[in-house]
């Protein structure tokens, strides 16, 4: 929808009885922001969901001054027949009155095709070369599937490992391309032979015997700071034509993690047309932070300087799923870049711990439900000031689902031991939604973006529990 088309009209939202108060609340702040008047209709219905076009042909009264009528996304019927009758136009809204704000265009996601990248993904197995050959098949068919372009077998320094080229040619017979990660002589060779097409990594130390192996070479300083040796080194592998990619090394926080950066911008400047490298593990792997975040300024830092490859480890827990967040980030700031807009409002993705908007409900309207109430079945709501538990006989509210429940218990001595169990996995679904900042709805999932979906109770709850939230 268009919300400015309302700007200095009035609007008729019609809704059940349960959920008017909820309604003011967010209906009032969107006629703040987008200018229009409302009132507010509840022909003569508890539950919003139960309404139908022609219970509303019956029971709706419309004021003439009236210019649009918005109903629930519950309706059902023919919305023609409403407006021949009242001579006003008529649409569906949301299904959750909560979702207002994004149904006006409110923090509503754009739109786009996330399906283009500038960057390549080279994954690395870890001490590939200490693993039993299936592992180490069945990692790299995961970082694959993830995103990963290019498989790193990773060896270890100081082990001059035998089994490099059945390993290479197992990944190779998957259909896979792959890179080896040593400065063994003995390792490279082999890893060439069975149809490595990069080598991680050539410095003034190997760079004799690497430079006649006829692959593409990763180029890296002596050492991280020794930007000369890094200018010669171009220099020499340019005069012998060997095909190469730069990586200046990203030093970890703590140890020049700025300078190693300011290094990648003097690299771009001075090699306008260079292919280039960044290995974050280095700031992934070695800082205590869930790494999505990291992963999208990395990725925003390569689009920017034009960095066409990184490589990436995902050993340590808090960046376990490493390569797709990078294949996610690196689609996100490739259109944030290419297209000069935000990455904002594009894809939730990397959004895994708190979610982009939380729909509260104030105090008022969850005292006005509770007083609403006339059965038996159980509502549960996660909001600032707390968990809400409420049915007919009361409403229970605190920090301690515990307690609310023992409160509750109390007066509904007809809980049984599958309901127990139903509300107490709900309970602890809200209070981890609370303690996050993750929107909570009773009995729908919990989306934690590429991380996985926690399933909610929708299906399989106990028979005397509502489905849907009743207020809606």
């Amino acid at each position: 929808m268009n919300p400015t088309a309302y700007n200095n009209k009035t609007l008729l939202f019609v809704t059940g009885r349960l959920a008017e108060a909820s309604l003011r609340d967010v209906v009032g702040n969107l006629s703040n922001v987008f200018g229009f008047r409302y009132e507010i209709a509840v022909p003569g219905i508890q539950v919003a969901a139960l309404l139908h076009v022609n219970l509303l042909l019956r029971r709706l009264q419309i004021p003439e001054h009236i210019d649009r009528v918005i109903l629930p996304g519950w309706v059902q019927g023919d919305l023609d027949l409403l407006e021949e009758k009242f001579g006003k136009p008529f649409e569906r809204g949301p299904r959750d009155l909560q979702d207002l704000p994004e149904y006006f265009g409110l923090g509503k996601k754009q739109q786009v095709r996330l399906d283009r990248y500038s960057i390549d993904i080279i994954g690395e197995i870890n001490h590939a070369t200490r693993m039993p050959l299936p592992d180490v098949v069945a990692a790299a068919l995961a970082m694959s599937s993830d995103g990963a372009n290019l498989i790193d077998v990773g060896c270890v320094p100081g082990e001059s490992c035998l089994r490099v080229a059945e390993i290479i040619a197992a990944l190779k017979q998957e259909g896979l391309r792959v890179s080896i990660d040593s400065f063994d002589e003995i390792e490279v060779e082999q890893a060439v032979s069975a149809g490595a097409e990069l080598i991680l990594s050539c410095n003034h130390s190997n760079l004799d015997w690497v430079s006649k192996l006829g692959v593409e070479v990763v180029v890296i300083p002596d050492t991280p700071a020794d930007v000369d040796s890094l200018d010669r080194l171009i220099e020499e592998v340019v005069a012998v034509g060997v095909p190469f990619r730069v990586d200046p090394i990203l030093e970890p926080i703590g140890m020049g993690f700025t300078a190693s950066l300011q290094r990648y911008m003097d690299v771009r400047r001075k090699y306008p047309e260079l292919p280039m490298m960044m290995g974050v593990g280095n700031v992934t792997e070695l800082t205590e932070v869930d790494s999505a975040g990291a992963n999208v300024l990395l990725a925003a830092i390569c689009e920017e300087l034009g960095i066409q490859s990184i490589l990436t480890t995902q050993v340590i827990n808090w960046c376990r799923t490493a390569v797709a967040e990078f294949d996610a980030a690196r689609r996100l700031v490739h259109h944030a870049v290419s297209r000069r807009v935000v990455p904002k409002h594009l894809d939730s993705s990397l959004v895994m711990l708190r979610d982009a908007r939380l729909k509260h409900r104030s105090e008022a309207s969850l005292e006005a439900l509770a007083a609403a109430l006339t059965d038996s079945n159980f509502r549960i709501f996660a909001e600032q000031s707390g968990l809400h538990l409420m049915n007919r006989h009361g409403h229970w509210h605190g920090e301690r689902p515990f307690e609310i429940f023992k409160q509750a218990r109390a007066l509904n001595t007809d809980i049984d031991t599958e309901h127990a169990f139903y509300l107490g996995y709900e309970m602890a679904r809200a209070e981890v939604a609370r303690l996050l900042g993750k929107q909570y709805t009773q009995d729908e999932g919990l989306d934690f973006g590429l991380a996985g979906h926690l399933e909610g109770s929708a299906t399989v709850h106990h028979e005397t529990t509502p489905s849907k939230d009743p207020g809606r």
